[in-house]
């Protein structure tokens, strides 16, 4: 038999090590969570790096213990991560600070400099203001401004990915196709920026403190003599280049062109395609580097997504908590139960998902609920929620199809959401197409052990590695009564929510930014997260 890939999913509030074999079977899995960040002020979301690798030598220790058969046959490894979380290491690899997470809504006072040059252009085509975003939300450069000295001792600013990677390895690199965040790399030509030129402003990170660039599927180095100590893993073993957590997940439900979505339900909500022609869903915002080389991930994010499900858990579902765990089920398996029990359109209450913004062009978007009246309950809110993720989904697929020109054909779910088939069921009747599941809603590692595969000579190409790897396991089909009923919420109401109150929301930022908490507050809800984290760590 040949020997296995071992994926390591670093997720934001979990690690999972996982083995498939080459038919896509999962043979073990390990997981262990851990708090998301904390937050020293608000607005701050930080993690300690070391947790992280901490917590993957804990997988691979106990997939060695529990598992000993199938990892003796393990000789390749691959990492796939959440994305836009930095790490910022000294030239020995230690890490400098904590890391800044992709969750983190920090900014910089007075944006770093573009030259006229830049400047001009991007006025020229009203995209100055996304720019200037852009800049001041820069990790790098908050990190400039007010932590200079930590600044001038950082050798390398790495992706979590490109952290893990280094750590294993020993290599300061790390894959294309995980280069996402707010970092000066050039989308259209899978490289880093050149000095000078537009994403080098935007981003000022000097270029000596990028790592090297390793196209997916190829190695990036074996695992050292210290990481396997620290591990458990075989010295030597093959580290190869995979991908983003998100890239991983839309391979591994076999979208692989612009006719096939990959609809991710996971804390940060997404929706991908795969197209071999660069393409931007909205003008600036580049598509994400796929896993396939020279192939490009187009995407619309809803920044908190499924998140949503744990603000839900702990603010409103304390009765649901309880009784899950006195039946010794997951809150969330209760939860969707009693979706049903609410009808579609959730009685008249309607929910925008943008608890975490609405992303560069919309930057003071707020969450809203509007409808309420007396005889709605929190399991409507529940399912107002999952609706609302559900239409932002569906508006981020009618803007691919326009950019695209292609029409989507068939949606592919995936993440800790499409566990339920409840979930399933309302995002079908939303899309109004038939939404897939595959045998697995690990994707991410799925995508991700299809790589090393692919490294391994198992399979050629991505596509013989879907056919042989990817499974569909469920299918669940739109009712039409429902989804009339959607899309007319969705044309009438939801799509004018935005445009209604975005002036409500600018006078809201003014009058109290978005970052203005109370310390009474600050403490009540950070406190307990701090004193976890700082318990992990």
């Amino acid at each position: 038999m040949a020997n296995f890939v071992l994926a390591i999913d670093c997720g934001t509030q979990s690690i999972r090590g996982i083995v498939f074999d080459n038919k896509g079977n999962m043979l073990v899995k390990e997981k262990k969570e851990f708090q998301p960040y904390f937050s020293k002020k608000p607005g701050w979301a930080e993690q300690d790096p070391l947790l992280f690798w901490n917590t993957l030598c804990f997988i691979t220790e106990t997939l060695n213990e529990n598992h000993k058969t199938i990892m003796q046959k393990v000789d390749t490894l691959v990492v796939t991560t959440q994305r836009d979380t930095c790490v910022l290491v000294d030239r020995d690899g230690k890490v400098l600070r904590p890391a800044i997470s992709w969750a983190d809504q920090r900014s910089i006072n007075n944006p770093k400099p573009i030259s006229m040059k830049n400047k001009i252009p991007l006025k020229l085509v009203g995209m100055d203001t996304v720019a200037h975003d852009m800049n001041i939300h820069c990790h790098a450069h908050w990190v400039q401004d007010y932590e200079p000295d930590i600044w001038e001792k950082t050798y390398k600013y790495l992706q979590l990915s490109g952290y893990l990677n280094y750590k294993l390895t020993g290599n300061f690199n790390d894959s294309v196709a995980s280069q996402v965040g707010h970092i000066p790399f050039n989308y259209k030509k899978f490289q880093w920026e050149r000095p000078g030129r537009l994403k080098s402003e935007i981003f000022h990170i000097e270029h000596n403190k990028l790592c090297d660039l390793v196209q997916p599927t190829k190695e990036l180095g074996r695992v050292t003599k210290k990481a396997s100590e620290e591990t458990g893993l075989k010295e030597g073993m093959i580290v190869c280049a995979a991908g983003s957590d998100k890239g991983c997940e839309t391979i591994g439900v076999g979208c692989l062109n612009n006719k096939t979505i990959s609809i991710s339900l996971g804390s940060m909500a997404s929706i991908q395609t795969t197209s071999s022609k660069y393409y931007e869903t909205e003008t600036f915002i580049p598509p994400h580097p796929a896993v396939i080389p020279n192939h490009y991930n187009p995407e619309i994010q809803i920044y908190r997504g499924y998140w949503m499900i744990t603000w839900f858990k702990k603010e409103f579902a304390e009765k649901e908590m309880k009784q899950a765990k006195e039946m010794g089920i997951l809150p969330e398996k209760l939860l969707s139960s009693k979706l049903h029990e609410i009808p579609p359109g959730c009685e008249g209450l309607m929910l925008q998902p943008y608890w975490g913004g609405a992303g560069v062009k919309q930057p003071d978007a707020r969450g809203a609920i509007i409808g309420f009246s007396d005889y709605h309950t929190r399991i409507h809110i529940y399912r107002a929620i999952i609706e609302g993720i559900g239409f932002a989904l569906y508006d981020g697929m009618k803007k691919l199809e326009k950019k695209s020109g292609y029409k989507i054909e068939k949606v592919m779910i995936s993440g800790g959401g499409s566990q339920s088939d409840e979930i399933c069921k309302i995002s079908a009747d939303i899309f109004r197409r038939p939404v897939c599941r595959v045998q697995t809603y690990e994707t991410s590692a799925l995508g991700a052990s299809m790589i090393g595969y692919i490294h391994k000579g198992v399979y050629s190409t991505f596509e013989e590695a879907v056919e042989n790897m990817v499974h569909v396991k469920d299918i669940f089909l739109p009712d039409k009564y429902n989804s009339d009923l959607y899309e007319q919420l969705y044309e009438q109401i939801y799509k004018k929510i935005y445009k209604k109150v975005e002036p409500l929301y600018k006078s809201m930022s003014e009058i109290i930014p978005i970052h203005s908490i109370s310390e009474i507050t600050k403490m009540s809800r950070k406190e307990e997260d701090m004193k976890k984290c700082k318990t992990s760590s």
